[in-house]
């Protein structure tokens, strides 16, 4: 059978997703759906590009490790850009099929969750939204009991010959890893002696503003859309989102930052 253009991307499946489910439908709930399922899509490719980041620092490739770096933060200023789409969307026209929602949530994205156990922030209450041995269940039991890509970095350094404690090369990785004064000092010896490596550094640093960027923008596209009204499944709305704001995924490499 010929390959061809659709057939390759499965365009015809592709265009079967998109469902609205208010009366009409509301012209505006199929742009929601269309950033909404994008936003899944770059989830699923930063997921796969990170698991590969980790990869390459396991392998000591420092320059695929940056290239991928960039791309990474690349991605994440994509999805900065795609706030200014759903920022069109006003008030009356998000009320106009809000309801439709029900219980769906944001807050119930999997691979949203996978992301964030994945930059460090493990919280195993989270779990609990999620229904016992499902497949996405699953998927974040995994994400909790692995290492980080923090973990990844630093036994990259180890291997590098770099002295990581091993308080930090040990940790429980159940838990959120702790900012460590003994790790601050290999870092700012690093950036005094090893420009490669704390290019790499700087890479990181990006990632971490680029997602802090993007979840102010969030917070405040939520702002201007619903106020300060509960949010679709129960949540708190901007009240959750603000309290998630600078929160730095790589503490350790911010902290330096007034020691030089």
């Amino acid at each position: 059978m010929t390959v061809t253009y659709s057939s390759y991307l499965k365009i015809d499946e592709l265009l079967q997703c998109q469902q609205p489910l208010s009366d009409g439908p509301e012209h505006d709930e199929l742009l929601f759906i269309v950033i909404h399922q994008s936003y899944e899509l770059w989830f699923k490719q930063l997921l796969h590009e990170l698991d590969f980041l980790m990869r390459l620092f396991n392998d000591g490739e420092k320059y695929r490790a940056l290239h991928t770096l960039k791309r990474i933060d690349t991605i994440y200023r994509t999805l900065i850009q795609q706030v200014d789409i759903l920022e069109t969307l006003t008030p009356l026209e998000f009320l106009s099929f809000r309801d439709r929602l029900s219980s769906a949530s944001g807050f119930q994205s999997f691979q949203f969750r996978e992301l964030e156990f994945l930059y460090g922030a493990k919280d195993a209450g989270k779990l609990d939204n999620y229904e016992t041995g499902s497949e996405h269940y699953n998927r974040l039991l995994k994400r909790l009991q692995s290492p980080t890509l923090w973990d990844a970095f630093l036994n990259f350094l180890a291997r590098e010959g770099q002295p990581i404690p091993t308080s930090a090369l040990q940790r429980d990785l159940t838990k959120a890893a702790e900012p460590s004064t003994e790790v601050q000092q290999v870092l700012i010896d690093i950036y005094r002696r090893d420009p490669l490596v704390s290019e790499i550094c700087e890479a990181l640093v990006d990632i971490d503003t680029s997602l802090q960027q993007w979840r102010y923008r969030h917070v405040k596209m939520v702002e201007r859309t619903i106020g300060n009204k509960m949010g679709t499944g129960g949540s708190s709305g901007v009240g959750y989102l603000q309290g998630t704001l600078f929160n730095p995924v790589f503490p350790d490499l911010w902290a330096i930052r007034s020691e030089f």
